[in-house]
């Protein structure tokens, strides 16, 4: 993940946030190969380029923000568009699940709107000089780490050197949508004092 620094000057474009651009590009392509005719690939072949699509997008991920700060390219455009990439590969990955009846739309529905809450909060807070306060905590990393192992489980949906995927993402996503509510509801009572102080000035 992209952290802007605040001696350097604003780059908005460098290898890094190529890096993550292309994360954005192939967004559509883990979503698009499903809906390819089956004279083109087979529905497992579909799983398989959908699961690598995502896993190198995942990679990217990493990858671009460890570049970023051996390099010292951080800029706030790269720590903006960075969050945004990630939430996008997520956000279709689910639906295309829910699509194809892999994940339950409650589930998907949780985790998705979880992100646009959290982001939403985050983006007051910053505009109020409070970000430090929302933070991303241990909790929202395991969360974030149980989904990204998760969805291309899911994308696979298949045996794999003897593992059931289609079972072991199913609850791995269960484990992540728990962690997701239980980390929303952290981030909103570190968040409570201002909000319940910004709430009263306007009352």
């Amino acid at each position: 993940m992209h952290k802007p620094n605040k001696n350097q000057k604003d780059m908005p474009f460098n290898f890094p946030i190529l890096l993550t651009w292309l994360r954005v590009a192939l967004i559509p392509l883990v979503v698009g190969v499903f809906y390819l005719p089956d004279l083109w690939l087979s529905p497992f072949e579909k799983g398989m380029a959908s699961t690598t699509i995502f896993i190198v997008a995942a990679v990217t991920d990493w990858f671009d923000g460890f570049l970023a700060r051996r390099w010292n390219q951080t800029s706030s455009f790269g720590a903006f568009l960075d969050p945004v990439a990630d939430k996008l590969m997520v956000a279709g990955a689910l639906l295309v699940l829910v699509q194809l009846d892999r994940v339950n739309a409650v589930i998907a529905f949780v985790i998705i709107g979880r992100e646009i809450t959290i982001s939403a909060l985050r983006e007051w807070m910053a505009q109020i000089g409070a970000s430090k306060s929302v933070a991303v905590s241990s909790l929202g990393k395991i969360k974030t780490t149980a989904q990204m192992v998760a969805i291309p489980m899911l994308l696979y949906y298949d045996m794999l050197f003897g593992v059931d995927t289609k079972m072991l993402g199913s609850w791995l996503l269960l484990v992540a949508a728990v962690l997701t509510v239980w980390s929303m509801f952290y981030y909103l009572r570190k968040a409570w004092p201002l909000i319940k102080e910004t709430t009263d000035r306007m009352g």
